[in-house]
C-alpha cells in the first residue's frame, strides 16, 4: 500500500484535535466523523494535515501547494454555510488537478435536488413517492392533495427541517409546513407521498464497479404508536432520544425471499443513474405490501465509526481501517473526464 500525502478538507469549526483529552467523549463530539477517519488514516501510515474550511477556497489553494498532496479526504458538507455549495469546491479540486475521495461535481448536483433526481429515476423507471416541488418565493397552490404528506426541504440533508410536524394531514398543516420550510430553512420545499412502512439503507463503494453493502434497516419499533416511523433530525442526532425509544439500527431482518437482493440491485441503478462516485447511501422505504419506493441518494454520508455506513461494511468483512483506505484508492482512480 502505497502511503500518501493526504489534505482533510473539513469544516473550520470541526477540526478535530490531535491529541483528545482522556476525559473526552467521543461519541459525543462534533468532531467525532473527521477524527475518525484523519486518526485512521494516519495508523495507515499517511501524513495526514487537517484543513479547516470556512469561506475561503485560499486555505485549499494554500495547503496545496505547499504540502503537495497526493489527495484531499473531502469531508465537507458545506460552504460558506450553504450545503449545496459542497459541490463546488469539489469542482475547484477537479480545476487543480487533485485527486479526492467521495462524489463528483455532477453527482452531488444531482443527488442534492431531490426534485431534479426524482426526474432522473422516473426516466430511469425507478420507483418513488409521489412529490411535488413549491419554490421560494412562489404562491403556494395545493391541487387535490392525497394525505397523508410529508414536507421537506429540496436540499438540506441530516434531516434538517424533518420532524413529527412534517407529516400533514390537512391542507392547513400542509401551508403550515411548506412556508416553515421556506421561511426558517431557506430552501424550497418538496411535498412527498407518505409511505408508511420500514426504512431501510443501502450504502454503495465505488466507481463503476460497485460494492454493495447489506440492506440496513432503522428501528423505530420503540417509538409511542402515536408518533410518526420517521427519521426526523432529533431520531438521528439525539442520543438521549435515541437511548429513551430503544432507536437502532442493523442488518434487515425478515425480508422476504429474494428482496434484499432486489433492493440491492435497485440502489446500484439509483447510483449510477445519478453519476454517483466514490461511496454512498440510497435510501428506502419498504410498504406494507412488499413494495420499494426511493426517497432519496446521499452522496458523501456519514462515515463515522460505529455509524450506519461503517457498520454496515464491517458486517460485510470491510474493516474501518479497509473502508477509508478503500475511499482513499477510488478517489486516486477516479478521473473526472471519464463519462460512464
Amino acid at each position: 500500500m502505497k502511503k500518501c500525502r493526504i489534505i482533510a478538507l473539513t469544516h473550520a469549526d470541526l477540526v478535530p484535535p490531535d491529541n483528545p483529552r482522556e476525559t473526552t467523549d467521543l461519541t459525543e463530539v462534533e468532531w467525532k466523523t473527521e477524527f475518525d477517519v484523519v486518526s485512521t488514516l494516519r495508523d495507515l501510515g499517511h501524513e495526514v494535515r487537517v484543513v479547516g474550511v470556512r469561506d475561503d477556497l485560499g486555505v485549499i489553494r494554500e495547503a496545496v501547494s505547499d504540502f503537495k498532496p497526493h489527495i484531499a479526504f473531502n469531508l465537507l458538507e458545506e460552504f460558506d454555510g450553504v450545503g449545496v455549495y459542497d459541490q463546488n469546491v469539489v469542482a475547484y479540486l477537479e480545476l487543480l488537478r487533485l485527486p479526492y475521495t467521495g462524489c463528483n461535481p455532477r453527482g452531488l448536483i444531482l443527488a442534492r435536488d431531490k426534485g431534479l433526481a426524482r426526474q432522473v429515476m422516473a426516466y430511469h423507471r425507478i420507483p418513488f413517492p409521489a412529490f411535488r416541488v413549491f419554490p421560494v418565493g412562489r404562491k403556494i397552490r395545493i391541487r387535490k392533495p392525497h394525505f397523508p404528506l410529508i414536507v421537506k426541504s429540496i436540499s438540506q440533508e441530516a434531516s434538517l427541517g424533518i420532524a413529527q410536524a412534517s407529516v400533514v394531514e390537512n391542507e392547513d398543516k400542509l401551508r403550515e409546513r411548506i412556508a416553515f420550510i421556506h421561511e426558517s430553512i431557506r430552501t424550497d420545499a418538496i411535498v412527498e407521498q407518505y409511505i408508511q412502512g420500514r426504512e431501510l439503507y443501502v450504502g454503495l463503494i465505488g466507481n463503476a464497479r460497485l460494492k454493495v453493502l447489506p440492506v440496513w434497516e432503522l428501528d423505530l419499533n420503540g417509538m409511542p404508536m402515536e408518533l410518526r416511523r420517521i427519521a426526523t433530525a432529533r431520531v438521528k442526532w439525539s442520543s438521549k432520544y435515541q437511548k429513551k425509544y430503544a432507536i437502532k439500527s442493523g442488518p434487515a431482518e425478515d425480508l422476504p425471499n429474494g428482496l434484499s437482493r432486489q433492493i440491492q440491485r435497485m440502489a446500484k441503478r439509483v447510483f449510477r443513474a445519478l453519476n454517483l462516485s466514490g461511496y454512498a447511501r440510497v435510501d428506502i422505504r419498504l410498504d406494507s405490501n412488499g413494495g420499494v419506493h426511493v426517497l432519496e441518494a446521499n452522496p458523501n454520508p456519514q462515515i463515522s465509526f460505529g455509524e450506519d455506513f461503517a457498520e454496515s461494511a464491517e458486517s460485510a468483512g470491510i474493516s474501518y481501517e479497509t473502508l477509508m483506505q478503500s475511499l482513499v484508492t477510488l478517489g486516486l482512480r477516479w478521473k473526472p473526464d471519464r463519462l460512464r
